[in-house]
């Protein structure tokens, strides 16, 4: 889905779509109620958002495996696999899966960690345990989720946005209320410059400021090499403005829906309005894994990065406690 505009304020159409808004927190509420959440004999970080939309999550938990890997760790990857037909938990194998089977951001983190994809994240950890090689879990998404104890939280805000009209969905972008969510979160991190003054409505929960850098286009192309992007990921237009801060000479935007699973003839018309424009397309490094791969040897993408200061990268070790994973904060 692609966020609506009237999420910006709090106008007409938000306001009348409040009662729905005030069903969502029941439905959340009762689902609370009613669910027993499944306690993992590993430590369980969660990276996820109060906001509906990209925020930069995926980043996150990748760099999380990295640093936990750093400190002697074996940590792996738990998702639901959104956009994907996998029911049953699932090791995915990027030789033999694909982003039809497990979703674009499992099958992009399990390059570099093993990811379990599974519907039930209580079986999903169960499934973790099982395995005998694992000692942490990083539950990538899920923090409204009730089937599995969280013993640390990491919220995730995009600062370009940060929580818009902060009306529950669907009147707004929120999933929960922000007190609520941050009440629980062990460490908030904020992707990008804040530009809405969400810093200053954050109290008593650590904040760490990080960056998305982008690394050189895959295949290398030279930056006066005419470009055609396109991107189906929270927010397009951050991917967009990427590529011409990098330099790159951009004639061409088209932005799709978050997840969008393309098509046959949505591949053909990009290919057309390409050649027609004697430029060459690029996407993101999200978006590749999902074309089929016959295109993918003909469309670039652009690979990106989180960046942290040594000092955050410190004080998120410390917060963590992953050199102690045992230690539990919740």
């Amino acid at each position: 889905m692609k966020a609506p505009s009237f999420w910006a304020h709090k106008g007409l159409i938000s306001t009348l779509l409040l009662p729905l808004s005030w069903l969502y927190q029941l439905a959340g509420l009762c689902r609370l109620g009613i669910t027993r959440p499944y306690r993992s004999s590993l430590p369980v970080i969660c990276v996820g958002n109060i906001t509906s939309g990209g925020t930069g999550k995926t980043p996150v938990s990748a760099y999380l495996a990295a640093l936990a890997r750093a400190q002697g760790l074996r940590p792996a990857i738990l998702s639901r696999g959104y956009g994907g037909g996998l029911q049953e938990p699932t090791l995915i194998d990027p030789a033999l899966h694909s982003a039809a089977d497990c979703g674009d951001e499992p099958l992009l983190l399990a390059m570099n960690t093993p990811v379990i994809v599974a519907r039930h994240r209580g079986k999903g950890a169960a499934f973790i345990e099982a395995q005998n090689r694992f000692d942490l879990i990083i539950m990538d998404d899920g923090m409204q989720n009730p089937q599995l104890h969280k013993d640390h939280i990491i919220c995730v805000f995009d600062g370009a946005v940060g929580m818009q009209n902060k009306r529950i969905f669907p009147a707004g972008p929120l999933r929960t209320k922000p007190a609520a969510g941050q009440k629980h979160a062990s460490l908030i991190m904020v992707n990008g410059p804040d530009k809405t003054g969400l810093q200053a409505h954050i109290t008593g929960t650590p904040i760490i400021n990080f960056d998305l850098e982008a690394g050189a286009s895959i295949p290398e192309i030279d930056t006066s090499q005419p470009l055609f992007a396109f991107a189906g990921i929270g927010r397009p237009d951050r991917f967009f403005e990427t590529l011409a801060q990098e330099g790159y000479y951009l004639v061409q935007t088209k932005a799709f829906g978050d997840h969008h699973p393309y098509q046959p003839d949505e591949i053909t018309a990009l290919v057309e309005g390409a050649r027609a424009l004697s430029a060459l397309l690029i996407t993101t490094e999200k978006d590749w894994v999902r074309l089929p791969k016959n295109c993918q040897d003909h469309i670039a993408y652009l690979p990106v990065s989180l960046h942290i200061s040594e000092a955050d990268t410190a004080r998120l070790t410390d917060i963590l406690n992953l050199t102690n994973p045992g230690k539990r904060a919740l």
